[in-house]
């Protein structure tokens, strides 16, 4: 079983994931042309050598032309991957990482996901970065991918927003239920796109799995820092213990009087959420009324979410749901 590991020791953001896929061997060419089909224009990617405490690592920037770019909606962003001749693989993992951002967003601003008005997400460089991991990830096609216990700096930063404290709001909302921990660290270490990028590729938070190490790769943080190298550990091998254990989360709800014809419905929007399975069972409830057992098996930094969606759709489908 091949297994992609993200040591996050300085955290995580856009460019560094997409520089160190880069460097564990992602052919940049392939990432260009892949990156053509989505149709963007005045930018260029360029990527450079460099090192932090000694340690040889790739750096990625994408230089934008002097054109003022257009502040995108999650539909602008939605229409333009799904339109593309992207595989599909890749259209999926890039939707289901700005699906996740657009979700955060919206929960922080009080504001519907097809309200989401991305500024700095929404900019040329950030499409890149999201869209190129993915172009990477297919390319590798790691069995699972695991990742350590994120580093959280503090301060503030300035952005399209005004002037926000860190870890950033969204940054905040999108590892809700995940591992993190408080660094001595003046900065911005995890940014709300690495935050949604662990979190929809990361199957598990882990130390350093069991595994035989293959490829390393390693990429460039912007800033340096006093006490660590900024730098994302790529780690790519096999897995060396017969047997994977995950532990998940059973999720289960007593659904009474709903349409049949939402059960699709329901089950496209669990799956799109994270589900890993979802499954429905007639059962007889109070007064010998015909009813239905949802269960939904889930990884434990999905089951807020899935519970919420559940809910949720309880009361726009017009179903009486409990748990």
């Amino acid at each position: 079983m091949k297994i992609l590991y993200f040591d996050c020791f300085s955290g995580v953001s856009g460019d560094m994931t997409l520089a160190a896929l880069l460097d564990l061997g992602l052919p940049l060419e392939e990432l260009q042309e892949d990156l053509k089909k989505l149709g963007l224009k005045n930018y260029s990617l360029e990527v450079r050598p460099g090192s932090r405490s000694g340690i040889a690592a790739l750096g990625l920037e994408v230089k934008v032309g002097p054109q003022e770019e257009p502040h995108r909606h999650f539909s602008d962003i939605r229409e333009m991957i799904t339109r593309s001749s992207l595989d599909s693989g890749v259209k999926d993992l890039s939707l289901a990482i700005f699906q996740r951002l657009a979700e955060a967003e919206a929960r922080v601003h009080k504001k519907k996901v097809e309200e989401v008005h991305f500024h700095e997400v929404g900019a040329v460089d950030s499409i890149v970065d999201i869209v190129g991991t993915a172009i990477g990830i297919s390319s590798f096609r790691p069995d699972r991918i695991y990742t350590s216990e994120l580093p959280m700096g503090w301060g503030f930063v300035n952005c399209q927003h005004g002037r926000l404290p860190l870890p950033a709001p969204a940054t905040v909302e999108v590892l809700k239920g995940y591992p993190v921990k408080s660094v001595d660290v003046e900065g911005e270490l995890v940014t709300p796109t690495g935050a949604a990028i662990v979190s929809v590729l990361s199957s598990k938070v882990s130390s350093f799995p069991a595994m035989r190490v293959g490829k390393i790769g390693y990429g460039m943080g912007k800033k340096e820092f006093p006490d660590r190298p900024n730098l994302l550990r790529l780690v790519l091998g096999e897995a060396t213990e017969a047997y994977q254990a995950d532990q998940v989360m059973v999720l289960e709800s007593n659904i009474d009087d709903m349409n049949p014809e939402f059960y699709d419905y329901l089950m496209e929007r669990l799956f799109q959420k994270g589900a890993l399975d979802v499954s429905l069972s007639p059962l007889q409830m109070k007064k010998n009324r015909p009813g239905t057992l949802l269960r939904v098996i889930a990884e434990e930094k999905d089951a807020d979410a899935l519970s919420e969606l559940i809910l949720r759709e309880s009361t726009t489908l017009g179903f009486a749901a409990s748990r």
